[in-house]
């Protein structure tokens, strides 16, 4: 397993006033891993939350290994790592970036008001792009696309993922998208919502329909003008760390 890969986690500090333990699950990407989301994670962990980064399976070793993991390995994960946070926190805050805001977005439909609020950085849910409808043939043909990391605006800066996208994995996460999209009015947590007006991977029409189908009356939105896809990597992560922050404090405060 490549090293940036390893997951994190760091245990709640009781509240000074009300001595809460509030838990964060974060979720990295597609064909991305832990790497994208500890820093935002140790920020958390600083702030006295317990913090959960998973590597979901398939991740962070080799792209032919992730072809053989599909959307039901990685929410299972998700899911396993969220068990984990409540057993030991009395609130749990869900973030998600890319596909990681998909899962997230799931597993706010699925669990409920166990789930304390939702924090998601350029969620991916859906794509305009024609070339997937032929990902169902394609799959069994080709192994393998380019990959999609690295959209990083800040110089220098790696997300330390895979340089191939594998099909077969991609198919099952759009598959997934389907279902995700059908419960988004399931989702009823408040939701802060950041995203990139530069963004080469995920198009506009997941935010779209985001906004438009989660039932949440609580929804705040933050533009992130100088960051592209990665943007918890890129030039607005202070922006995300603080913004995050501070939702989180006020969704699960008295």
């Amino acid at each position: 397993m490549d090293p940036t890969a390893e997951p994190f986690h760091a245990d709640a500090v009781p509240g000074a006033g009300d001595g809460q333990r509030i838990g964060v699950l974060l979720v990295h990407g597609f064909t991305g891993s832990p790497a994208s989301m500890v820093p935002w994670g140790r920020h958390l962990a600083g702030e006295g939350f317990g913090v959960a980064v998973p590597r979901l399976p398939g991740h962070g070793t080799t792209w032919p290994e992730m072809n053989r993991t599909r959307w039901s390995d990685w929410y299972a994960e998700v899911d396993r790592a969220f068990e984990k946070l409540r057993a030991n926190c009395d609130q749990v805050v869900v973030g998600g970036l890319s596909m990681g805001g998909a899962l997230s977005l799931q597993l706010a439909a699925d669990r409920g008001r166990e789930v304390a609020g939702l924090v998601l950085v350029n969620p991916a849910v859906h794509t305009t792009r024609k070339d997937v409808l032929a990902l169902p043939v394609l799959q069994h043909v080709v192994p393998s696309f380019p990959g999609i990391t690295n959209d990083i605006k800040k110089p220098d800066v790696v997300e330390h993922g895979y340089d191939r996208t594998p099909l077969k994995a991609a198919h099952s996460m759009m598959s997934a998208w389907r279902t995700v999209r059908a419960d988004l009015p399931k989702v009823t947590q408040p939701v802060l919502l950041m995203v990139s007006t530069e963004d080469h991977v995920v198009d506009p029409s997941s935010a779209v329909l985001v906004r438009a189908r989660v039932s949440s009356r609580d929804l705040t939105e933050v533009v992130l003008e100088n960051s592209f896809h990665v943007a918890t990597l890129d030039n607005d992560a202070p922006r995300i760390f603080e913004a995050s922050t501070q939702f989180i404090r006020r969704v699960t405060g008295p």
